[in-house]
């Protein structure tokens, strides 16, 4: 199964909110998901971004593959960074 992090719309009509979830790549924009790891909405100034960066990690290093867009809000929220840097070396 391969895992995708993506947008899920919510909101009414002409104002949207998203869910930033991890789905399978097969299942439909807002159909099922696996977990919610966090929020964006884009009509506030500035918009707000919530993100779960532990969730997030989590996820990227399982090898889900983010969208465009949630790559982007990842790099705001600093989970990006966090999964591209080397961790820390464990001591033998």
């Amino acid at each position: 199964m391969a895992v995708k992090l993506r947008l899920m719309r919510m909101g009414k009509k002409k104002q949207p909110t998203y869910r930033i979830v991890a789905a399978d790549s097969r299942s439909p924009r807002d159909g099922r998901f696996i977990e919610i790891v966090g929020n964006y909405d884009p009509r506030r100034e500035p918009s707000a971004i919530t993100i779960d960066n532990d969730k997030a990690l989590r996820w990227l290093r399982q090898g889900a593959q983010p969208t465009e867009t949630v790559e982007k809000l990842l790099k705001i929220s600093g989970a990006w960074d966090q999964f591209r840097s080397p961790g820390p070396a464990t001591p033998a």
